[in-house]
């Protein structure tokens, strides 16, 4: 006689696992959150004046400029990509437009320059990926030395900005209560939401994605994947020249060696914040948590007095952890499938 066993019901575990199979591509931003939090209750505790609007606006204005470059990071990294270049394109177009400041160019002309000057290595980059088929870190690889070259042919040394055009992005503050931004903040967040609507909720966003998830896929629905891989590229650049007109306000000076190792800080908040680095998943929000993690370990480690050297341990303790996470998150959706 057969005997056919009864299924055993799921339960709470099984419940728990449809919701965390379900949700699995929230799961490294919701961890991001929850680190961001308790790294925060953790500061207050210590310190005791840390979660204070004086300290909480400084950390927004001080990363403005790695919130606008994240935005870049997190559409390129979902196709699959990698953009190495964007510290050095962000040196480039700082010490350019300082030095054009100091020749009595236009502001507006300068802000053109710079943003453009981003968006024509971006392009070459995209065209080496996509046209020419090389790898985006080789193709990013030489977009960076490339760059970087530049920034020593404008100039070797730093270069002051005088220009109150420039300046007024940092220097004016808007307050309410004791909370203040500057402009330069103000700009980090307009980018930071003109790129979680475009990936939310436009038909670039909904091919960004596709691209990672599944680029034969998307050729098959007719979705223009050369563009798109192309332009991510460019917006990445142009990400790179705001980011370099943001820091050359915040630092009142263009310098040749600014942005060293900056790419690797932005991927690492990219990543934190729970992006893929396989593509096809990941939230520009998440990014901006991503870089209030790194902001908030840094501010954490000056409170305390100790090298900077320890917020590089740090990150990559985390990066270890959300690397372990991402990898758990890809096994699970390819036994599902």
């Amino acid at each position: 006689m057969t005997v056919i066993e009864a299924p055993a019901p799921a339960g709470r575990a099984g419940t728990v696992n449809r919701l965390l199979d379900r949700h699995a591509s929230a799961l490294p931003s919701a961890a991001a959150v929850v680190i961001l939090l308790l790294l925060l209750a953790g500061a207050q505790a210590y310190f005791g004046n840390f979660v204070t609007p004086r300290v909480l606006s400084a950390l927004l204005l001080d990363n403005a400029y790695l919130v606008i470059l994240a935005v870049g990071m997190t559409m390129v990294i979902l196709t699959g990509g990698i953009d190495l270049s964007v510290g050095s394109v962000l040196a480039f177009t700082g010490i350019l437009g300082a030095r054009m400041l100091a020749g009595g160019t236009s502001p507006l002309l300068v802000v053109a320059v710079m943003v453009l000057g981003g968006a024509a290595i971006g392009l070459m980059i995209g065209v080496l990926v996509q046209y020419f088929d090389v790898q985006p870190f080789i193709a990013s690889l030489a977009g960076l030395f490339l760059a970087r070259g530049l920034a020593f042919v404008v100039s070797l040394q730093s270069v002051k900005v005088t220009s109150p055009g420039i300046l007024w992005l940092q220097s004016t503050r808007f307050q309410a209560g004791d909370w203040y931004v500057t402009p330069t903040g103000l700009l980090a967040l307009a980018v930071l939401l003109i790129g979680a609507f475009t990936l939310a909720y436009t038909r670039f966003g909904r091919t960004v994605y596709a691209i990672g998830g599944d680029e034969q896929s998307a050729r098959l629905m007719g979705l223009d994947v050369a563009r798109t891989r192309v332009l991510v590229y460019v917006v990445s650049g142009v990400c790179s020249g705001l980011g370099g007109l943001v820091l050359t306000a915040y630092s009142g000076a263009g310098y040749p060696r600014n942005g060293i190792g900056t790419e690797l800080d932005v991927i690492a908040a990219v990543v934190i914040g729970g992006t893929l680095l396989s593509g096809g998943v990941g939230y520009v929000l998440g990014s901006l948590v991503g870089v209030l993690v790194y902001g908030t370990i840094k501010t954490i480690i000056s409170f305390k007095g100790a090298e900077q050297s320890w917020t590089q341990i740090t990150i990559g303790m985390l990066l270890l952890v959300f690397i372990v996470v991402q990898q758990v998150i890809v096994v699970r959706s390819a036994r599902r499938r």
